[in-house]
C-alpha cells in the first residue's frame, strides 16, 4: 500500500492555450504518455515525458489538446463542459465520465442579498455532464498515441447511448431506491456525482462522490456493449441485472477517483460537498476476485484498510486524481500519481505549470 509521498514530484507543463491548466479531476497512462482531464473544459489533454529541469522525479509538457467535440456528437453543445471526472485505459481505449451530476450557481460578491439568494436557488444541468464514452487510441505517424473518431482497425469512437436530459444509466437510477431521491438534488449537495471510474475486463466500475448514505459510499458495478452507434447497458448475469450496488465503509468519505493495480482497487476519498476535509487513499484487497464471486445486487463491504492521508488546503489542494504509474517511469518502484484540483501556490510555478505528488507502494 501507499506508504511514502513525495510532494510536488510531478512537473506538468501545460500551453496557454490547452483545454487543461489547473484545475485536474482525472489522469490515466500509456507508457510515456500522461492523459489528464479537467472538470470545467470538454475534451481530454494529453503530456509527454520529458527530462526533469528541477527537483521533480517526473517532468510532462508538449501538451496536446483532444476536444471531445471532434470524437463524438456530444449530447450536449460543442463549448459546454463535460466535467469530467474520471478517466481509465484498458485494451486501446480511453474511457471518460462526466459528473453525471446537476449544479447550483453560487453566491458572487458584489451583489445584493435578493440576487444573490436567486442565484443559489438556482439549479442547471449542462448536457455533457451526462457523458460515458470510449475513446480509440491509434497511433499517429510518429507512434505518439492520440484519441480518434474512427480508428484505421474500425474501432469508433461511441458514448452511452441518451441525450442533453438523460441517458440510459441515470433513467436507470432514477427509480433506484437508494439513489433515486438524489438524481434532482446538485452534486456539491451530496446529490449524485460521478468522480471515479475502473474498467474490471468487460465491466465498469463507477465511483460516486455522492450521496454518501449514512457514511456508506457507493460503487456501481454496470456492463457495456457496442450497439449500432451508441454504448448500450447490458446485463450483468442471466437474470437481466444491469447494475449492481457496493456499498463501502469509507469513513464517511466520498469517493473521488479509483483504479486497480493488480487485482487490488484503490479508493481515493475526500469530502461529498464543498468542504476542506481529510483525502485519504483505502485499499480494498483483492477486490477484483469479490467481484468475480458475487452475484448479489447489493453489498456492503467493510473491510478495507486506509493507506494515506493526502494534505489539503483552505479552499485548495484537493486531491481528485489517482492513477498508477508504469515502473519504467519510476525506476522500478510502484507509485501512483496524484494530481489536485485547485492546487495552492506551492504546486504551481507561473499560470500554466503544476505539480502533482508521487506516493509509493507495495
Amino acid at each position: 500500500m501507499p506508504n511514502t509521498r513525495t510532494a510536488n514530484a510531478a512537473r506538468l507543463e501545460f500551453l496557454s492555450s490547452a483545454l487543461v491548466h489547473t484545475n485536474l479531476s482525472g489522469a490515466a497512462v500509456t507508457g510515456d504518455w500522461l492523459w489528464v482531464a479537467g472538470d470545467e473544459a470538454c475534451g481530454v489533454d494529453r503530456l509527454r515525458r520529458l527530462d526533469p529541469v528541477g527537483g521533480e522525479a517526473l517532468r510532462f509538457g508538449e501538451a496536446c489538446d483532444f476536444p471531445l467535440a471532434e470524437l463524438l456528437d456530444l449530447p450536449g453543445e460543442p463549448d459546454e463542459e463535460a466535467d469530467l471526472e474520471g478517466m481509465a485505459v484498458a485494451d486501446g481505449w480511453l474511457w471518460v465520465v462526466g459528473s453525471h451530476g446537476l449544479k447550483r450557481k453560487n453566491v458572487k460578491p458584489g451583489r445584493d442579498h435578493a440576487e444573490n439568494a436567486k442565484r443559489l436557488a438556482k439549479v442547471t444541468l449542462d448536457g455533457n455532464r451526462r457523458l460515458l464514452a470510449r475513446l480509440p487510441i491509434e497511433p499517429d505517424a510518429t507512434g505518439a498515441p492520440c484519441l480518434v473518431r474512427l480508428a484505421k482497425d474500425g474501432r469508433r469512437a461511441l458514448r452511452l447511448k441518451g441525450d442533453a436530459e438523460a441517458n440510459q444509466l441515470t433513467r436507470l437510477l432514477a427509480d433506484d431506491p437508494h439513489f433515486g431521491p438524489y438524481m434532482a438534488i446538485p452534486g456539491k449537495d451530496n446529490g449524485f456525482d460521478i468522480e471515479g471510474l475502473a474498467v474490471n475486463g468487460n465491466r465498469l466500475l463507477v465511483g460516486l462522490r455522492g450521496p454518501v448514505l449514512r457514511g456508506w459510499s457507493a460503487l456501481l458495478e454496470i456492463s457495456v456493449e457496442a450497439q449500432g452507434d451508441t454504448l448500450r447497458l447490458v446485463p450483468l448475469d442471466e437474470r437481466g441485472a444491469l447494475m449492481r450496488k457496493h456499498f463501502l465503509q469509507l469513513d464517511g468519505l466520498g469517493i473521488r477517483d479509483l483504479h486497480f493495480c493488480g487485482d487490488d482497487l484503490y479508493l481515493l476519498a475526500g469530502p461529498t460537498m464543498v468542504l476542506d476535509g481529510e483525502i485519504r487513499v483505502f485499499k480494498w484487497r483483492d477486490a477484483r476476485s469479490v467481484f468475480a464471486a458475487n452475484s448479489e445486487p447489493v453489498r456492503f463491504e467493510a473491510a478495507l484498510t486506509e493507506s494515506v492521508a493526502l494534505p489539503s488546503g483552505r479552499g485548495s489542494d484537493r486531491a481528485e486524481a489517482l492513477c498508477d504509474l508504469p515502473p519504467e517511469l519510476t525506476r522500478g518502484k510502484p507509485s501512483w500519481l496524484v494530481l489536485y484540483d485547485a492546487p495552492g501556490a506551492d504546486r504551481r510555478q507561473g499560470e500554466f505549470t503544476v505539480f502533482g505528488d508521487l506516493l509509493r507502494h507495495e
